[in-house]
């Protein structure tokens, strides 16, 4: 990619796109969270300078043809301005050919997807992905109701769930907050991690990529 976004065509859609020395792959613009701080809800589909702006979801075939050269990266990323796991066979798929080649995969997620899906894929997933990310957001599930606005009951519990299941199935797993983000107390979300025995990452509100 040298740097720069790979397009499905000049009209199309961004597939992948470089930042930090990692690839980032655009799955989906779809999302179980509605979250208030999303730039999509505020007027713009950009990250540092890329259009995420998704006409058609990309293919496996697409997406792994855009990442290209795995070694030139640290991480292949499933991420994007939607929710990853939402389209949970093509990132299994996706993420197991790249793994193959030597790539080190990483997932950002809401952690909502044993929820989605009805049942624990953590384990599908560990066969796929090496490390996840996924978005806490705040200490207590009054606070995250207010901030990501989630479509199903029990979103945040089931985050939790989520985490520790994907920790005992393997994978490397870090919670993330928004410091700046009202109301949220970003040593509490650590102690959230730490009891959880994971990894914390602070992140910056309105600072997105």
């Amino acid at each position: 990619m040298s740097g720069a976004a790979h397009k499905l065509d000049e009209r199309d859609t961004v597939v992948a796109y470089e930042l930090n020395g990692n690839c980032y792959l655009n799955v989906t613009a779809k999302c179980t969270l509605r979250c208030a701080f999303c730039p999509k809800f505020n007027g713009t589909w950009e990250v540092k300078g890329y259009d995420l702006t998704l006409f058609r979801e990309p293919s496996v075939e697409e997406m792994i043809a855009a990442v290209g050269e795995v070694e030139r990266y640290g991480e292949v990323v499933f991420c994007g301005l939607g929710e990853p796991t939402l389209r949970l066979e093509a990132i299994l798929e996706v993420g197991r050919a790249l793994k193959a080649r030597g790539a080190t995969i990483r997932l950002n997620t809401d952690g909502l997807a044993n929820l989605v899906h009805g049942r624990d894929v953590t384990p599908e997933l560990a066969s796929a992905v090496d490390n996840v990310s996924i978005s806490l957001n705040a200490q207590d599930e009054a606070l995250y109701e207010e901030h990501t606005r989630p479509t199903r009951p029990g979103s945040y519990p089931a985050l939790l769930d989520f985490a520790a299941r994907a920790r005992d199935a393997g994978m490397k797993v870090s919670l993330t907050a928004l410091d700046g983000l009202p109301g949220v107390d970003i040593e509490a979300c650590r102690a959230i991690a730490e009891e959880l025995g994971v990894t914390f990452r602070r992140r910056v509100y309105n600072e997105v990529g």
